[in-house]
C-alpha cells in the first residue's frame, strides 16, 4: 500500500499504526515522528510569506479566503510521480491544510486512480472514528482497534484520577489564535473538561471563533492555555511576550497568579490524532499540578 498523506495528523495516525514504511509522500507541515517524515519528498507548501507575526498571518489568510485563493498548493507533478494507492486528506478546515476541494481537482488524474481518504472529526470521539476509517482503508482494520482500546485505556485511567480527587473545577480559558484573540472550539473544550477544567468560552464540536479582549477580561478565567495552530510553546511564549494588551487584562485571575501557559499546540491540540490523548494527560498537569505525574 502507497500512501500519501497530505496532513500532519493523518502522518502521525498511519504512523501509530505502525505503518510508516507505506508512506511515499508527506505535507510540508508532517513533523513528527521526526525520523520519519525528514526524508520522505514533501507534496505541499504554503504561499504564506514567512516570518509573519499571528495579526499578520490572520489578515494575510483572510484577505486571501475572501478572494477564494487557496493557502497551500500541492506539488502534483510529485504526487503523480509517487503514484499513491492512497491519498488522505480533510475537509475540516482550509486554513489548516489543503483545501479538500484541490486535492478532488488533482487525484482524479493521477495514474492508478488513488482512493482519496478525507477526515473531517468535529469532537474527539470522531477523532477516533477517523482513526478506524485510516486503519480500514489501508488494510490495518485489527491494528486500528486496538490502537483506539490504547487510547482509550489511557483516558479512563486519567478520567478515574480526575473524578477520584479534583473537587474543584478552574475555568480556563484556551486561546486557539493570540491576535486576534480566537477561541478555542472542535475537540479542545472536551479536552479541558478531561482534563480536569471549564472552558470558559469555546464550544466543543464547533469551530474556533474570534472574540474580543472584553469578552475574556468578562469570562475572568482562572487559567489561560495558548494553543495558537501551527505553534510550538516557544515560538507562542515569544509571540505572547510581544502581544499589544489591554491594560484591563491584568484584572483577570489567570494574569493575576501568572497561570497563563503557552502550551505545544502542534504536538497536542491542533492535530486530531493520538497524540491529543497525550495532549490531554498534558493539560491535566497544568491545571491539577501534583495530581498527574
Amino acid at each position: 500500500m502507497r500512501i500519501a498523506s497530505l496532513l500532519p495528523s493523518a502522518t502521525e495516525i498511519i504512523c501509530a499504526l505502525g505503518l510508516e514504511t507505506d508512506l511515499v509522500g508527506v505535507s510540508h507541515e508532517c513533523d513528527y515522528p521526526p525520523n520519519v517524515v525528514a526524508a520522505l519528498p514533501k507534496l505541499t507548501r504554503s504561499v504564506l510569506p514567512e516570518g509573519l507575526s499571528s495579526a499578520e498571518i490572520d489578515a494575510e489568510v483572510s484577505a486571501r479566503l475572501r478572494r477564494g485563493e487557496s493557502l497551500y498548493q500541492i506539488d502534483e507533478a510529485l504526487l503523480a510521480e509517487l503514484r499513491p494507492d492512497v491519498v488522505i486528506t480533510q475537509e475540516l478546515c482550509d486554513v489548516c491544510a489543503v483545501a479538500f476541494g484541490n486535492v478532488c481537482q488533482i487525484v482524479p488524474a493521477l495514474p492508478g486512480n488513488p482512493r482519496i481518504i478525507s477526515l473531517s472529526p468535529a469532537g474527539l470521539e470522531a477523532i477516533f472514528d477517523d482513526i478506524y476509517t485510516v486503519a480500514a482503508a489501508v488494510q490495518a482494520s485489527e491494528r486500528g482497534e486496538r490502537l483506539i482500546v490504547d487510547l482509550q485505556n489511557r483516558l479512563q485511567k486519567l478520567t478515574e484520577r480526575i473524578t477520584r480527587y479534583v473537587r474543584h473545577r478552574p475555568r480556563v480559558f484556551a486561546m486557539e489564535w493570540l491576535d486576534p484573540p480566537f477561541a478555542a472550539g472542535h475537540w479542545v473544550p472536551q479536552m479541558i473538561a478531561l482534563a480536569g477544567g471549564q472552558e470558559v468560552l469555546g464550544i466543543a464540536g464547533k469551530p474556533s471563533f474570534r472574540v474580543t479582549w472584553q469578552q475574556i477580561i468578562a469570562a475572568q478565567p482562572d487559567i489561560m492555555i495558548l494553543i495558537p495552530c501551527g505553534y510550538n510553546a516557544e515560538m507562542t511564549r515569544r509571540e505572547w511576550e510581544t502581544l499589544p494588551k489591554p491594560a484591563e487584562l491584568q484584572s483577570i485571575p489567570a494574569i493575576r497568579t501568572g497561570r497563563v501557559y503557552p502550551f505545544d499546540a502542534n504536538s497536542y491540540c491542533s492535530r486530531p490524532g493520538p497524540r491529543v490523548v497525550e495532549g490531554i494527560w498534558e493539560l491535566a498537569r497544568i491545571i491539577h499540578p501534583g495530581l498527574v505525574e
